[in-house]
């Protein structure tokens, strides 16, 4: 039976100790951003805009187009606060929108391309938030983009 030697710290509490020595440990909760972008704003938003990076609280998004990045600036605080939620605290407090060129969003697993396909892509926005933007000509572009959006999912 081996002896515990209390000099040797396991890994963990080390690196722990190291993130927070180092002042870490709030950087890497800014990059958990990156694995639930795609699921947060849906396919459609995916494919066309995607996190650059993120400095001091400010989320640096590329998007395929200036139609994209004028259409987002409508709804960048209901993506930020979709993703604090899911983070669990407030990580991003602005997005940036800026042109730039896409990948591709990784493709989706076969199974979670089955249960895809047979639902409906989710948009970013529901018809419940169109009634909180006062502009009508603006809700009727949204509107517009998401009827857009699910058609074009569905193709």
């Amino acid at each position: 039976m081996a002896r515990k030697d209390p000099q040797v710290e396991r890994l963990g509490q080390i690196l722990d100790k190291s993130l927070k020595r180092l002042e870490l440990s709030g950087r890497i909760e800014e990059y958990g951003i990156w694995p639930i972008w795609n699921e947060t704003v849906g396919p459609g938003v995916a494919r066309n805009a995607q996190p650059e990076k993120i400095r001091n609280g400010t989320l640096f998004v590329s998007v395929t187009s200036s139609t994209w990045m004028n259409e987002l600036q409508y709804v960048k605080d209901i993506i930020t606060d979709k993703l604090n939620e899911r983070i669990g605290r407030e990580v991003v407090k602005n997005i940036f929108f800026v042109m730039g060129r896409q990948e591709a969003p990784k493709p989706p697993q076969p199974a979670q391309a089955a249960a895809e396909s047979a639902a409906s892509p989710e948009p970013v926005l529901k018809e419940t938030q169109l009634e909180s933007i006062r502009d009508p000509e603006v809700r009727g572009v949204l509107e517009r983009l998401l009827k857009t959006s699910a058609r074009k999912g569905r193709e």
